[in-house]
């Protein structure tokens, strides 16, 4: 999309040093990410990103490039799901030892 970028709409900072807080930066990005969304369609803007990311399964799953295809993608699903339930797995555990710390106590 870097091609096709339109004037921005965000307002123009009045100084260009001009420092801002984190929570300003983060409304500008969002203000950003809004905009962009409401011009493009986001499979478009992603579809790069996506592709590198489930290249990074078929990789892993197939280093030398030897399986069939199918076989590598039906392989590459399966490490995508695995890396998502990794995810999920910390995330749980992260949470229970935040709530843990709050009250004092390890709840199970």
């Amino acid at each position: 999309m870097r091609e096709q970028r339109t004037p921005s709409i965000l307002p123009a900072l009045t100084h260009p040093q001009a420092s801002l807080s984190p929570a300003e930066r983060s409304l500008r990005a969002r203000l950003a990410a809004y905009a962009m969304h409401a011009r493009y369609d986001a499979r478009r803007t992603s579809a790069n990103g996506r592709a590198a990311f489930l290249a990074r399964f078929e990789r892993e799953v197939d280093p030398d490039g030897r399986l069939d295809p199918e076989e590598r993608r039906r392989r590459a699903q399966h490490a995508r799901s695995a890396y998502f339930t990794r995810l999920a797995l910390a995330s749980a555990a992260a949470r229970r030892a935040k709530r843990a710390s709050r009250t004092g106590g390890d709840s199970a």
